[in-house]
């Protein structure tokens, strides 16, 4: 019965051997074939690479408009852009046209480059090279109602021969590229921007996140109504800014500064911030939070602004809910994925409204995302400075805060002399404004307003008039709620006088 048992065991175990050298035999005979595929593919691959290099010996380098995964636009692209400008009109049929900057004849002047499908060679010393520009098709799987399946992936294309590979690499793009940024800040328009408020926005395809027109306003500091003393700190302060690139690199801190102009409506801080654009010649960025949907987006904002701008974040205490506690990550990361989930078709509240947190807002001006690009400014505004959550306003987030107040003397003097273009401190109503301004709140362009000539028949003298009149009525207006709480007091009096009795 042993034996029995036994042969019966070693039967069943011959079985499994079989089945197991037959399985191996298979692997084996199969990952042979497979190794000898990938043999006779890297062999004719390589032979084909060189049967390709005898018959076609170009080379090629394409550099395409958005880099590192479609987030950030490409200064290379651009360079090269800028570039072709001047290299591809020599002998291209078909141009485009672009507005061109504010030399050499400014809006009037036009920027030609060559159409999608043009080629166009170049030289450089002694090899020829050749552009194209070309762009491809959005890809199959995008979605359907996103922006993304309209967009097309632009690129430029150089080629070249293989005997000019060490030549060209190495000399001739980087000299594409000097002359390029050249072009760049010859036929630099400055800019005024807006984020576009759209959907399909993080369907992972990158498109341009701003929209722009050409920042032509006249404010300057020479024009600002402002204490001249406070004016000279100012400026001094953005000319350390403009030319501190060495000492930002020497201590390890971003080339970046915060401004925080505050005070009540009117006082001229959207005007400081045209005059502080028009002194660097910088471009403004103006961020509308309220249409930026999640924090994510409000990072890819961040990458897409230029060096040599400045950020404004108007009414910063109306675009966000900055005074209650602060989410915690978990919170915003849930956010970002209800966010993320639902379908761009549906419109409503819920997506209307802006997932923006403090903690991103923080992150965005102080944080790892904040050095992503050099010398910019971060103005915020606010008409209720009080209202903000101090770990906003700090030093080292906004570094400078400026208070924009009332008009003072030395501001109505300097409006008067710009608006009535005279010397009116002779007048006996300058002398009775001044007084006024001394006991009345009022506004710079409340003041600039009445001292404006509103006819041909104005003169200095009327012009005063009206602003003394204006300011006696704010100091009647001032006066009434001061009486009504003085009488209020005096009928409490009498009431507890009268109890008393």
């Amino acid at each position: 019965m042993d034996a029995l048992a036994a042969y019966s065991w070693f039967g069943q175990l011959s079985v499994v051997v079989s089945v197991v050298a037959v399985c191996w035999t298979m692997v084996w005979q199969n990952l042979e074939h497979i190794r000898l595929q990938q043999f006779f593919a890297r062999n004719f691959n390589r032979r084909a690479r060189r049967l390709a290099a005898i018959v076609d010996p170009f080379l090629s380098v394409t550099f395409e408009e958005y880099e590192g995964g479609r987030i950030k636009s490409s200064d290379a692209f651009k360079e090269v852009r800028s570039y072709l400008t001047t290299a591809s009109t020599r002998g291209v049929r078909h141009l485009r046209a672009e507005s061109g900057g504010e030399r050499d004849g400014g809006a009037d002047k036009l920027l030609l480059s060559m159409a999608k499908g043009e080629e166009v060679p170049d030289s450089f010393r002694g090899a020829t090279v050749w552009w194209s520009a070309d762009a491809v098709p959005p890809p199959r799987d995008a979605v359907p109602w996103s922006r993304a399946s309209r967009a097309e992936r632009r690129f430029y294309r150089l080629e070249f021969h293989e005997s000019h590979r060490d030549l060209v690499l190495e000399e001739y793009i980087p000299h594409v590229r000097k002359q390029g940024r050249a072009i760049m800040v010859q036929n630099r328009q400055r800019r005024l921007y807006t984020n576009i408020s759209r959907e399909g926005y993080d369907d992972g395809w990158y498109e341009d996140v701003w929209t722009h027109v050409p920042f032509d306003h006249p404010k300057t500091f020479d024009k600002l109504a402002m204490d001249p003393e406070k004016k000279k700190e100012i400026i001094a302060d953005l000319d350390m800014f403009r030319n501190g690139k060495e000492y930002h690199d020497r201590v390890g801190k971003p080339w970046k500064r915060g401004y925080l102009l505050y005070g009540p409506p009117g006082t001229g801080k959207s005007t400081m911030v045209a005059a502080m654009a028009n002194y660097l010649k910088y471009d403004v960025y103006d961020f509308e939070l309220t249409s930026v949907k999640t924090n994510t987006e409000l990072r890819k904002l961040l990458i897409e602004t230029k060096s040599k701008s400045i950020m404004v974040f108007e009414d910063i205490d109306c675009s966000l809910d900055l005074t209650g506690k602060r989410k915690t990550k978990e919170d915003e990361d849930k956010e970002d994925d209800d966010d993320k989930d639902a379908d761009p078709r549906r419109g409503g509240k819920k997506d209307a409204k802006s997932k923006v947190t403090l903690s991103g807002l923080l992150n965005f001006i102080d944080g790892l995302w904040s050095a992503c690009g050099e010398e910019r400014l971060i103005v915020f505004t606010t008409n209720h400075v009080d209202k903000l959550d101090p770990a906003l306003i700090r030093t080292g987030r906004m570094d400078k805060k400026i208070e924009m107040s009332y008009c003072d003397f030395e501001s109505f003097r300097f409006l008067a002399r710009m608006h009535l273009d005279e010397d009116v401190e002779g007048h006996e109503l300058f002398g009775a404004a001044r007084v006024l301004l001394e006991e009345v709140n009022m506004v710079p362009v409340d003041v600039g307003e009445h001292l404006t000539r509103k006819s041909v028949d104005d003169d200095a003298g009327t012009c005063l008039a009206r602003l003394v009149k204006a300011l006696e009525k704010a100091k009647e207006e001032a006066a009434k709620p001061e009486a009504a709480q003085a009488a209020e007091e005096d009928g409490a009096k009498g009431i507890v006088a009268k109890d008393g009795n």
